[in-house]
């Protein structure tokens, strides 16, 4: 099972989840930022129809591919 984890941090000014290199909106404090992740991850394993995807890489490319709508990941959220 693939595994994504929301990190929080600060950002710009406020608070916001981070996943890889990308950044949520920002946040006024951490426990915005906190529950806005832990949303995010509760979506994340929400299983669904099947799919065409697309997302962006981190340099920038675009990937194309078919996800199985029961295909989740396990979804965690680190407050260091």
């Amino acid at each position: 099972m693939t595994r994504v984890v929301y990190s929080i941090v600060e950002h710009d000014g406020g608070w916001a989840y981070k996943l890889g290199s990308v950044f949520s909106e920002s946040y006024p404090t951490r426990e915005h930022a906190l529950a806005a992740a832990k949303a995010a991850a509760a979506e994340q394993q929400v299983g669904g129809e099947d799919e065409e995807i697309s997302f962006q890489d981190d340099k920038g490319l675009w990937h194309y591919e078919h996800a199985e709508g029961g295909d989740r990941p396990e979804a965690i959220v680190e407050d260091k």
